[in-house]
């Protein structure tokens, strides 16, 4: 697929001046046409191509890269700078990776794609595709964390739903009031404790793992999704909070 790709955007190692200029003003279907009238010339006449005159206006560029030492040259592909090439020689020849890099440098506002993939045609000029690459690892990173925040919330709301159907449990038996042992109450604080903990806290790189700042905006958020259920009033809520929290704080 690759192969194909390349052959239908007329990529090649190196090329003539005016097969770069043919690409660079989108004309490959008419490459043949043009190569014709052209002839062993190393430029066309001004009025060769009037329907095209960004042909003349492309190849005057890459002829002016040369003679000025921008652009490298050589024959067949080979650039030998203990040879130097004429510029009237028809057998004068541009790296492809040297004509991107000249192009990149001298017009970075062009950007033809037998030259430049996809993404590189995409960038605005002023990005490069080093700040590309940092930016794309910036983003993996905080989709992990993401991940990491979505699975922290499930835990948390795991841990919420399995306390209330104990919860309900205990007043369905008929013991709802007794209060828990001494064991199973310092179970519950220090899930309850480490759960907000981790509400509250950040990673190693100092990413929060919630939008959640506070206690208050806990216990607002809790009163909001569960609302005169048994035991999440506010009062009881900040109550046992802090009393989590300081739990988990002794404990340790």
């Amino acid at each position: 697929m690759q192969k194909s790709s390349s052959l239908a955007s007329g990529i090649r190692t190196y090329y003539r001046p005016i097969e770069a200029a043919i690409r660079w003003a989108g004309l490959l279907r008419f490459e043949q046409r043009i190569l014709e009238i052209v002839g062993e010339r190393p430029l066309p006449e001004p009025d060769d191509f009037p329907r095209w005159p960004l042909l003349r206006l492309y190849i005057d560029r890459i002829f002016d890269g040369v003679a000025h030492g921008e652009l490298a040259c050589g024959k067949a592909g080979i650039v030998r700078e203990s040879a130097p090439v004429e510029l009237d020689d028809p057998a004068l020849t541009i790296r492809h990776v040297d004509l991107k890099s000249w192009m990149a440098r001298y017009y970075p506002g062009e950007k033809p794609s037998f030259l430049f993939d996809e993404i590189e045609r995409a960038l605005h000029p002023a990005i490069s595709l080093r700040a590309l690459s940092v930016l794309l690892a910036e983003r993996e990173a905080a989709k992990l964390e993401l991940a990491e925040l979505r699975d922290a919330h499930e835990n948390l709301r795991a841990a919420h739903e399995a306390l209330a159907k104990d919860h309900a449990a205990r007043i369905a038996e008929g013991d709802g009031a007794r209060e828990p042992g001494l064991r199973s109450e310092s179970t519950y604080l220090n899930i309850i404790g480490g759960l907000l903990t981790l509400l509250l806290g950040k990673s190693p790189s100092g990413t929060a793992y919630s939008s959640f700042r506070s206690m208050d905006a806990v216990v607002s958020a809790l009163l909001a999704h569960h609302e005169g259920r048994p035991g999440l009033s506010e009062r009881t809520l900040w109550s046992k909070l802090a009393q989590a929290r300081r739990h988990l704080e002794t404990s340790r």
